[in-house]
């Protein structure tokens, strides 16, 4: 997503949301999380609610990454939206939200949330759709650079 916006000649800073302190010197804020057991990592969730006045100030969106979406339809979407996106839906008003598809390589997770997620059926593979992905950035580089 970065490097897309960075084509567009915007300079554009990556950082993990436990290392920022301030939003302070930023025109806009991209916000994403991958969901883990239908939830967004906490650490995703608390610096929307810490940083929950200076977004609602600023251009922000946010994106989501999450296995449901392996299979790409809108029960699917909806579901992300409604369920796992609620939460942070309810901290900021995003222009924009985007919601792709994840990574699941088992052998990465510990063995308790492995057994699980082999119990769930949850696919494996990468199921990032890089297209949608590049184009999405396309999209929100606009909207997140008007005033």
């Amino acid at each position: 997503i970065a490097q897309q916006i960075r084509s567009h000649g915007v300079e554009v800073d990556v950082c993990p949301v436990k290392e920022v302190t301030t939003l302070d010197g930023y025109s806009a804020v991209i916000v994403g999380s991958m969901v883990r057991i239908g939830k967004w990592m906490p650490e995703a969730l608390k610096f929307v609610e810490t940083h929950r006045s200076t977004l609602a100030q600023k251009p922000t969106a946010l994106f989501t990454v999450c296995m449901t979406l392996a299979e790409d339809n809108e029960t699917n979407r909806q579901q992300v939206l409604n369920e796992f996106m609620a939460p942070v839906r309810g901290v900021v008003e995003p222009r924009s939200i985007g919601l792709f598809g994840g990574v699941m390589n088992l052998e990465q997770h510990p063995f308790l949330l492995r057994f699980m997620l082999q119990k769930m059926n949850t696919p494996r593979g990468d199921f990032r759709n890089w297209d949608a992905i590049r184009a999405w950035a396309d999209e929100i580089y606009p909207v997140l650079t008007q005033n």
